[in-house]
């Protein structure tokens, strides 16, 4: 359930915030591939808006963080991202509310080292210098993988890269190992014939969650429920039609046919509310950067949680 504050803390808020209106954009966040993708490229959300007069402004982010950022300032009612953004931005006090969740897809994330890399475990990344966008869902997969292997996140150097940039970096050489995720992940590892080290399997579930601003879930109950409806009608067109999602993705991402099919086939499909399992990996993932000293405080991911009812 959503946290509740204080009454005169609320009324302030509501002062501060008008609440959103139809007559505005629905603005929406998304990366650079997925579902949500598919659902703006079909334009299936705008006709079902049209006859109440809302109209969609898409914006691109290179990663969670990014998109986080923008819903944090107030230029975004909707977006998605991996499963450690989330964490940070509670963490950090954006508000935000989780209101849906796809399949999880561990595949779909990697540590890569060069294919003559000396680097043969995670263990071998000890004082080693990794890239990664910071507070991405591959952090998790960074620290995840670490700690199974004997270490702590403390035992690498981090080099906080966006995705282009820690490709570049990688492919210079300036760096050992580069974790990443799709479709960044498979026209990465193409073009560099990159060793995967470890991938999210047995360590990071890799779900995606649909994340709404505070205010926007709240006063928008029922033009949140239909944009999850077509997300779900996305969905499960998408997860039985992984040709004709990859040719509709290529000229939006620029990617190959063929990068797109690698990527799309490690995506999980099927967006569905957040069970007990599901927040309790979240908050697992919460503790552990909490434990690590890369979140300033302890927090109830359930705090986050859209309740509709509510």
């Amino acid at each position: 359930m959503i946290g509740r504050r204080p009454f005169l803390g609320l009324i302030a808020a509501l002062v501060a915030a008008p609440a959103w209106a139809a007559s505005q954009k629905l603005r929406i966040g998304v990366q650079k591939y997925g579902t949500l993708i598919v659902l703006q490229v079909s334009g299936a959300l705008e006709k079902r808006l049209a006859p109440q007069g809302i109209n969609i402004e898409w914006r691109e982010f290179p990663g969670g963080p990014q998109l986080l950022e923008a819903l944090n300032g107030g230029s975004l009612d909707f977006g998605i991202t991996g499963e450690a953004p989330p964490v940070f931005a509670q963490a950090a006090g954006v508000p935000f509310v989780y209101v849906g969740v796809d399949k999880p897809a561990p595949a779909g994330e990697a540590i890569l080292v060069a294919k003559d890399s000396p680097i043969h475990t995670v263990a071998d990344l000890k004082g080693k210098r990794v890239a990664f966008n910071k507070g991405s869902n591959v952090h998790y997969l960074v620290v995840a993988a670490l700690e199974k292997a004997g270490l702590h996140a403390s035992d690498i150097e981090p080099i906080y890269l966006a995705p282009a940039d820690g490709r570049a970096a990688f492919e210079r050489g300036s760096v050992d190992a580069w974790a990443i995720w799709d479709p960044y992940y498979a026209a990465g590892q193409a073009a560099t014939k990159a060793r995967i080290l470890a991938d999210g399997t047995g360590i990071a579930k890799n779900p995606q969650f649909y994340l709404a601003a505070r205010d926007f879930a709240k006063s928008q109950p029922a033009l949140l429920r239909t944009i999850l409806e077509e997300i779900a009608k996305t969905d499960s067109w998408a997860a039985t039609h992984q040709a004709e999602v990859a040719q509709l993705l290529a000229p939006h991402t620029g990617l190959p046919i063929e990068i797109l099919n690698v990527a799309l086939a490690r995506l999980g499909y099927g967006v569905a509310p957040l069970d007990t399992d599901v927040v309790a990996n979240q908050q697992l993932i919460a503790d552990t950067f909490y434990k690590a000293g890369l979140i300033p405080k302890a927090i109830a991911v359930r705090d986050a949680v859209w309740n509709p009812s509510a």
